[in-house]
């Protein structure tokens, strides 16, 4: 920038010293009062070992203006009235001491004055930068350049804003400065090179130059740098990438191998159980669908062998088994074991469902009813891995031949007899209705919902004269036959000839319960009789009638049974 604003004055060993910005514009008061017979002003400069040269004169009485012919100012200077000198366009060459002169016809005052020129470097960079340090190996750095600087300045080096001093073996530093013959500037070159460590991979390195300037001393900063520092690796490591946190059989599996250093190894040996040599791969190695036999110890090393590290994985699994499974078709009464047995990598949980409803044991069947049948299913999971869970089916089924039990019901003042045909079996059994003696079939008949293998048919009848009806239940297994003799409907009936049907009703089923009970009772008196025959003889004696005497009734009870299917309504 040119002007006056760089120009600096200050008096240095009793001279007068005016301080200028290069490229300035460099003024200089005479300093010495203009006499009233001034008669011309004149102004030189001089050089050691050279004679003065005059560059400047001025007429106090002619007012007119002369620069003599000195080629480094031609164009240059402006001489005032008060013949303050200036000088545009500041070089170093202008570092001179000029003298302001003003001349009477008597005297010659002289005034000296000296000029001093500053020029700002350029921010320092780093050039040659390398590529990368090394631990452990001297290398070059890279050279910090500051240019145009007048007077030379001095560069320092940092690593992390820390000053950088010469260490043999570890930080050599080498300053070189060269001038510019035509400008007199210099450029500043400082060479850096260092034996980096491991710590050092992220140290931000930079340079300053420090010169002196009109005001002092300054200090311009470069930009700072990070240099990749490669170092070897000292560490292995294995990793197991996996979707989940745990592993069951089936998954995909990817081992990561990876050395602490940089640049980081590219190759790897990895060693798989069951496998003798190491597996020459790049930092990953891929196992797809694996089954339990790879649980083990899983290592990778350098190819160099030196360094290993090594991980631990667990293939879950669990497995089901149960018997019996699938479709299987049992008889009732039948006895069905059943088993479900789980083998798991860890602690399995057991369920047991039937019919889309959970069972809170698990099913045993030492005599199969119709109720047994349904779909079960057992299932297991292992809590701790996602996603492992077995399940197996058993579809029963509980056939059996048609069982058939007739019944009537007769009603007080009504004009019918209901008569049901109590039917269990399975597949269910299709039912039809005759009348013995003519062989006719009936039709108006009702059913109940088929329930656990059972269901009942009625039809109502008012017959006039005495029939026997015979009820049919037939499936794929048998044919079963029962028949009833229903009496004829006397009209009017009374309410007297009701009730003792109803009284005789319950009176045939009432012997069939008393010939059970008399069964218990003598197999009890029996046993007792035993206990008890060496200590009370005569009272054994009367226990055995006793028991002749139910056992007679016994006899006749069962005739009344067999009587029973007969008998009229």
């Amino acid at each position: 920038m040119n002007g006056i604003a760089g120009c600096r004055k200050r008096r240095a060993l009793g001279l007068y010293t005016v301080n200028a910005t290069y490229g300035d514009t460099i003024i200089m008061p005479c300093r010495q009062e203009v006499p009233d017979d001034l008669m011309f002003g004149k102004w030189k400069y001089e050089m050691a070992n050279e004679s003065p040269v005059f560059i400047a004169f001025r007429s106090s009485t002619k007012k007119n203006v002369h620069y003599d012919d000195v080629p480094d100012y031609k164009d240059r200077l402006s001489l005032s009235e008060n013949y303050t000198l200036s000088i545009k366009n500041a070089r170093i060459s202008d570092e001179k001491r000029f003298v302001c002169m003003l001349v009477t016809e008597d005297n010659v005052f002289e005034e000296p004055t000296i000029v001093k020129v500053f020029k700002r470097p350029s921010q320092p960079e780093i050039l040659h930068q390398a590529n990368f340090l090394e631990t452990e190996k001297l290398k070059m750095l890279g050279e910090c350049v500051a240019r145009d600087s007048y007077p030379e300045g001095n560069i320092t080096w940092y690593k992390n804003g820390n000053v950088l001093h010469h260490d043999a073996g570890a930080v050599v530093i080498h300053l070189e400065n060269t001038v510019d013959r035509s400008t007199g500037l210099f450029t500043m070159t400082s060479s850096l090179q260092y034996k980096p460590k491991k710590a050092d991979a992220k140290a931000q390195f930079s340079c300053s130059v420090t010169y002196n300037g009109p005001a002092g001393s300054e200090t311009i900063q470069s930009e700072p740098l990070v240099f990749d520092v490669h170092y070897p690796t000292e560490k292995v490591t294995i990793q197991v990438l996996s979707q989940s946190s745990t592993i069951k059989e089936g998954d995909n599996i990817t081992l990561k191998c990876s050395g602490n250093g940089n640049p980081p190894p590219q190759e790897f040996l990895f060693y798989i159980p069951g496998e003798t040599e190491g597996i020459r791969s790049s930092d990953t190695y891929i196992m797809t669908d694996v089954r339990r036999n790879a649980t083990g110890e899983y290592k990778c090393s350098l190819t160099d062998k030196d360094l290993m590290g090594s991980t631990t994985i667990t293939v879950h699994y669990l497995d089901l088994q149960l018997i019996p499974s699938g479709e299987v078709t049992k008889q009732v009464g039948e006895a069905l074991p059943v088993s479900c047995t789980i083998s798991s990598s860890r602690n399995a949980t057991v369920l047991w469902i039937k019919d889309n409803t959970r069972m809170q044991t698990t099913p045993s069947f030492s005599s199969l009813q119709y109720q047994d049948a349904g779909n079960y299913i057992c299932e297991t999971t292992l809590q701790e891995v996602e996603g492992l869970k077995k399940r197996k089916t058993l579809n029963l089924t509980v056939e059996g031949k048609p069982q058939v039990k007739m019944t009537k019901k007769t009603y007080v003042n009504k004009a019918f007899k209901t008569i049901i045909c109590h039917v269990e079996g399975f597949p269910k059994p299709a039912v039809q209705w005759t009348i013995a003696s003519t062989g006719a079939v009936i039709n108006q008949t009702e059913e109940t919902k088929y329930v656990n293998g059972k269901f009942s048919s009625r039809i109502e009848i008012a017959p006039e004269e005495n029939v026997t009806l015979t009820c049919i239940a037939e499936n794929q297994l048998e044919r079963t036959v029962s028949s009833l003799n229903v009496s004829a409907i006397n009209f009017p009936e009374t309410d007297e000839a009701e009730d003792k049907s109803d009284d005789n009703t319950e009176k045939v089923n009432d012997q069939a319960k008393l010939i059970v009970g008399i069964v218990v009772g003598l197999l009890l008196v029996a046993l007792i009789a035993g206990i008890v025959y060496w200590l009370y003889v005569k009272k054994s004696k009367a226990a055995s009638k006793h028991v002749d005497k139910d056992l007679g009734n016994t006899e006749e009870n069962k005739k009344l049974e067999e009587n029973n299917h007969k008998s009229e309504a």
